[in-house]
């Protein structure tokens, strides 16, 4: 007595389980053709009395052409996504090195280099004041601008404190105020940076590593230099 047996080369796929796994695929798969063997079994069916309406047959039709519409339209946005983001990462690999624009009053001081940002006035202000503070929250220096129109103003600290002396380098905080006669009011400030490295996040979101100051989304980039 002779038993048959199937060889690894007669059947490879099925050595490692792909068959199996494709099977299983397609029997969850419910194509157009299966829906309309159902209809057509539901049709046949159906009580004579109470027969399915036209309308209530082409209604379930284009909601299964809407629903497979939909599956093939969804896979077609986020292969189109994939390739934006791998796009905009090129593009972004090329701001290492340059300095961006990004939100908020944290800065780095670097020997030889000055603290640059912006500060944004909403309205006429009759000076714009910069307070600035170490690490540790001590003030160092408070900066008078002068009086300015309303919109963006561009500002330099060299790094001098108060006493006439350089600041050590390391993190400071920025603080703007604008003075209207006896009125004064807080404003935001946007400071420049270093880009240092560029990520590319689990989600597909860029992220930039700036030199003193971490990571921030690419979206918060303001200007490029």
């Amino acid at each position: 007595m002779s038993i048959a047996t199937t060889s690894a080369t007669d059947d490879p796929f099925g050595a490692i389980g792909l068959a199996r796994q494709q099977a299983q695929s397609k029997r969850n798969d419910l194509g157009l053709d299966d829906f309309f063997k159902l209809m057509i079994t539901q049709l046949k069916n159906q009580d004579p009395m109470q027969p399915m309406e036209n309308g209530e047959f082409l209604s379930q039709i284009a909601q299964f052409g809407t629903v497979s519409g939909i599956d093939k339209l969804n896979k077609t946005f986020e292969a189109l996504s994939a390739n934006l983001t791998s796009g905009q990462a090129i593009q972004a690999g090329n701001l290492i090195g340059r300095e961006v624009l990004v939100p908020g009053g944290v800065a780095p001081l670097t020997p030889g280099n000055a603290v640059r940002g912006v500060a944004t006035l909403d309205a006429s202000a009759a000076d714009l004041v910069l307070h600035i503070y170490n690490g540790a929250g001590a003030l160092v220096r408070d900066l008078h601008l002068g009086g300015h129109k309303a919109g963006d103003v561009q500002f330099s600290w060299d790094g001098m404190t108060t006493a006439g002396t350089y600041a050590p380098a390391g993190t400071y905080l920025i603080q703007a105020e604008a003075l209207s006669g006896e009125k004064a009011h807080a404003i935001d400030t946007q400071v420049y940076a270093r880009v240092d490295s560029v990520n590319l996040g689990d989600q597909g979101g860029l992220t930039l590593d700036l030199a003193g100051l971490g990571t921030v989304p690419f979206s918060a980039v303001r200007e490029i230099h």
